[in-house]
């Protein structure tokens, strides 16, 4: 059994930048997360903000940031509505967070979500952290619920990629044949709606509430567009993702929140909404 690292790799790993970037000024941090909720408040997208707000920061590796976002929400000195939220309401907030987090693992990897993660978990005041859903169920994979999964990442699939789902399935499993195999699956399992009813920033939940974070098709999209804006280089898979947040303007049933978020206005909002945290958090 190893028990230590052995002293010459030890040294390598403190090379070449190892540490996530520290925070920068809480100040600087809660002004921009004011100035764009109140702007998304006036627009009625809270939720889209969030979202795109935890996805931004999550994707340039900033984790102080990260669980300063809730500190922001559950703080009336902090926040843009200087008012205390119900516990019922800091659940909700912080289900959304979590579950946006969790869907950016498909566009920027386990290792960010995870120092995210974590660093939300270190603020969570206890009562919180005691009413968050802590079993997974409805991602649990069974036999008999492996096919409505991939059925279900199928039909975000082609939702997303219309007309051309096909020939860009066919291109991707020509890279690998398990390639497009776990995307399809991960498109039903993490980043599509899950069965049940979707939640919005001013829902109320608790630990018996079965769709705790479940989060819309177009607020799918958003988590997609804030982190490859945000990861930048991308260009490709952002533009397709873009076009994935419009064409959710075809679902039916959305809420008032989704239908702007969807149209011209609301993606373009969306976009430019992210490279103002960005670029306003100077050095994010």
């Amino acid at each position: 059994m190893v028990k230590h690292l052995p002293a010459p790799i030890k040294q390598l790993l403190t090379l070449r930048n190892p540490h996530p970037l520290p925070s920068p000024p809480l100040s600087r941090v809660h002004q921009v997360l004011s100035k764009t909720h109140l702007d998304a408040k006036s627009k009625k997208a809270e939720t889209g903000w969030l979202v795109l707000a935890a996805c931004t920061l999550l994707t340039v590796n900033r984790p102080p940031c990260f669980g300063q976002l809730y500190r922001y929400l559950t703080r009336p000195e902090l926040n843009a509505s200087s008012r205390s939220i119900s516990l019922q309401e800091a659940v909700n907030q912080t289900a959304i967070i979590r579950e946006a987090a969790l869907k950016s693992t498909i566009f920027v990897g386990v290792p960010r979500v995870i120092l995210s993660l974590s660093a939300l978990h270190e603020v969570l005041d206890e009562d919180v952290k005691a009413s968050l859903r802590n079993k997974s169920t409805k991602r649990v994979a069974t036999s008999e619920n492996i096919e409505a999964t991939v059925a279900r990442g199928k039909a975000l699939w082609d939702s997303i990629y219309a007309p051309h789902a096909d020939k860009l399935h066919d291109k991707l499993g020509s890279y690998h044949p398990d390639f497009i195999t776990f995307i399809i699956q991960a498109y039903g399992t993490v980043l599509s709606p899950l069965p049940g009813v979707t939640r919005a920033f001013s829902d109320a939940s608790s630990i018996d509430d079965p769709d705790q974070g479940n989060l819309s098709r177009a607020l799918g999209s958003v988590v997609g567009i804030a982190c490859l804006r945000s990861e930048e280089r991308v260009v490709p898979q952002l533009t397709s993702h873009v076009f994935g947040l419009l064409k959710a303007r075809n679902v039916e049933n959305q809420s008032d929140e989704d239908k702007w978020l969807s149209s011209d206005e609301g993606t373009e909002w969306v976009i430019r909404t992210v490279d103002e945290i960005v670029d306003r958090g100077e050095g994010f």
